[in-house]
């Protein structure tokens, strides 16, 4: 756990590889998946934005190393140093959209489309096509039953764009899973190369 829900942010986390999960809970239980992370961003954004916390977890989804550093020294970091604020404040406008577009997917999207956006955006920030992924855990990304899950991936994996081993995920054509994945992906990745830079490292893997 690395931002827990309606607490002070103590620090900020930047990923350099591994996974990050934004998660937004009922107060019944329960929770979905309203964002993801990795080396593209940091967990705490909230934090240059001016506020000291936020209602939703975040959570090492895929282990990975970070570097950490203190809110109120981040704080300080962000007056000094326009080019930094400038930095975090497009990164943030890229979070809000990536929200808004799972918003879209979660409404509209058929369970196989949104699982083959979070694979997408899973395999963004990953270097190699082997995704370390359970059922379970993805039936709480995309907020559906196990089973819906299975037929998701089956439906996948028929199409020959995936092919799933237990606990993972092998993606085998990734253009075919980005034209799976619908409207829904697409236009977050797209602004955050136009601000910042591409979302994928110049070496491809074979599958891209």
């Amino acid at each position: 756990m690395l931002i827990e829900p309606d607490r002070r942010i103590s620090y900020a986390h930047f990923p350099e590889d591994g996974l990050c999960s934004v998660i937004a809970s009922a107060q019944e239980g329960g929770g979905i998946e309203i964002g993801l992370l990795g080396r593209d961003g940091l967990a705490g954004v909230a934090l240059a934005l001016g506020a000291d916390q936020m209602p939703h977890q975040i959570f090492m989804q895929v282990a990975g190393r970070s570097h950490r550093i203190d809110a109120d020294a981040l704080r300080q970091a962000i007056d000094a140093s326009a080019s930094l604020r400038n930095l975090l404040l497009r990164y943030a406008h890229t979070f809000l959209i990536q929200v808004a577009q799972s918003a879209l997917a979660n409404a509209s999207a058929p369970a196989e489309e949104r699982l083959a956006r979070w694979l997408v955006m899973y395999h963004d920030r990953l270097d190699g096509d082997d995704l370390s992924v359970t059922h379970e855990f993805l039936s709480l990304m995309l907020g559906v039953r196990r089973p819906t899950v299975t037929v998701a991936i089956q439906m996948l994996e028929g199409a020959g764009l995936i092919q799933a081993r237990r606990g993972r995920i092998l993606v085998l054509n990734r253009s075919g899973l980005v034209e799976a994945a619908g409207e829904a992906y697409g236009p977050a990745e797209a602004e955050y190369e136009r601000l910042i830079a591409p979302l994928r490292r110049a070496a491809q893997s074979p599958s891209a």
